[in-house]
């Protein structure tokens, strides 16, 4: 009977990127165990990246072997993520061994790396380096292999205000990652450039007490960290105006009783709420003044005016803040952009929203008004240079053109810009421009 024995081998399934700036996700949930039979395209895992949530298809069939990551670790992209058992399909004649049913082959166990040349004979032919090296010989870093190295963001703003090379400290954590732990004892070895020993950070005294949860951020609030973090580095200015939406809020009025009779004749359900006639008012503004649709590169202090206006929208959801993109809105109806914005909200609230969906974003707006608020001063993503905020609308009492006290209904902006980049009399006139559309919609006919 061994000309009908299937002939296997082991492979290893490594993790693939996943999208644009993604080096490594969390393992949310598995979908099979070791001993499972898989199919092509079959589920095999959830991953969380820093900007969504991606299920993880097989790229082969047969039986699993190892998974490599428990629930809740790092995967990198590029390293293994199962091990398979999968037919052999070459034909290279008759085998040695055959392959045992019942056993699993293990994986070939690769060579050992060579070790790292010692710089010992290149240190003379070097310039001084420009921090001073620790005094114990000891100490001394081991430099991390090429590409990103692997650590938490506050272990980064911790490099960063001390000017420290993270290459150069030695990672006691999975993979060689930094924890705080190492760079703090890197830095009590003096290895902070041109500053003297700095003592780790005091912890708090007596430490979590009973009742006390402690959680470490993961998926949407780990991006929110490191966006928010980045942030504190732009010097913002930031400026506010209110709106009156009294003619916005009658066009808006027919326009959903205008949808209603089409959707009783047949037509898709859709209601229009009022971000898609703000989605176009920024748009047609960002015509006027492109530097507001740009983005900085801080390190070769480039800007790039960017020709679509595909414009973030905040989103509050069970996970956390996401901000999916509307994309080309400078090519789309208002319709077009209501119909968008309704895909983006449904799938944002099953937490389906894709790595695409993130990408490529020029500008953002938060609606904070949705939520109950009137206005806020909002914070700007990088490398995006602007951002708005949209308060509720509030039916405040004003004066007329004749002196005449009137009810008025108004709409609160709060507007954000990096100040290296955007100067304040562009933002207000910005400002000025989309929030004359929003007060007389009419004139937004004249340029769609």
């Amino acid at each position: 009977f061994r000309s009908a024995a299937i002939d296997l081998k082991a492979i290893q399934f490594n993790l693939t990127d996943i999208g644009e700036g993604i080096f490594e996700v969390e393992i949310l949930q598995w979908y099979v165990k070791e001993g499972d039979k898989v199919q092509a395209f079959e589920k095999i895992c959830e991953v969380a990246s820093d900007k969504a949530s991606v299920e993880i298809t097989s790229r082969y069939t047969g039986v699993v072997t190892k998974l490599h990551h428990n629930v809740g670790d790092m995967a990198r992209v590029g390293e293994p993520l199962i091990g398979l058992e999968v037919p052999d399909t070459k034909d290279a004649g008759p085998k040695q061994t055959p392959v045992a049913s019942s056993t699993p082959t293990p994986p070939p166990t690769p060579p050992p790396s060579p070790p790292l040349p010692t710089p010992t004979e290149a240190a003379p032919r070097t310039a001084p380096p420009s921090a001073p090296l620790p005094s114990t010989p000891a100490t001394a870093p081991t430099p991390h292999p090429s590409g990103p190295v692997l650590c938490t963001p506050a272990v980064r703003a911790i490099a960063k205000e001390h000017n420290i090379d993270l290459r150069q400290v030695p990672g006691t954590g999975k993979d060689g990652r930094v924890m705080k732990e190492d760079i703090l004892h890197y830095i009590k070895q003096g290895a902070a450039a041109g500053k003297p020993p700095v003592a780790a950070a005091p912890t708090a005294s007596s430490g979590p007490t009973e009742g006390d949860r402690v959680e470490v951020l993961r998926g949407v609030q780990k991006v929110m960290f490191k966006s928010m973090t980045e942030s504190l580095s732009i010097p913002t200015f930031s400026c506010g105006d209110t709106c009156d939406v009294d003619a916005l809020m009658q066009l808006r009025k027919r326009c959903n009783e205008h949808l209603q009779s089409q959707a009783k004749a047949g037509g898709r359900p859709l209601s229009m709420s009022y971000l898609p006639f703000i989605l176009k008012a920024t748009s047609l503004a960002l015509e006027q003044y492109p530097i507001i649709n740009s983005t900085l590169n801080a390190e070769t202090l480039e800007v790039t005016y960017k020709s679509r206006h595909n414009i973030g929208v905040a989103m509050d959801t069970a996970q956390g803040l996401v901000v999916p993109g509307v994309m080309d809105v400078q090519r789309k109806s208002i319709r077009q952009i209501a119909e968008e914005l309704a895909v983006l909200q449904e799938l944002a609230s099953t937490n389906k929203l894709l790595p695409e969906h993130f990408q490529n974003t020029t500008f953002t707006l938060s609606n904070i008004g949705t939520i109950g608020a009137t206005w806020a001063i909002p914070v700007v993503f990088a490398p995006q240079v602007a951002i708005g905020a949209i308060g509720k609308i509030e039916k405040m009492v004003a004066f007329d053109d004749s002196g005449n006290v009137v009810p008025k209904h108004v709409m609160h902006f709060g507007w954000s810009a990096d100040h290296r980049v955007v100067d304040g009399a562009t933002m207000v006139r910005f400002s000025n421009l989309l929030l004359s559309y929003l007060r007389n919609p009419e004139l937004m006919l004249v340029e769609i």
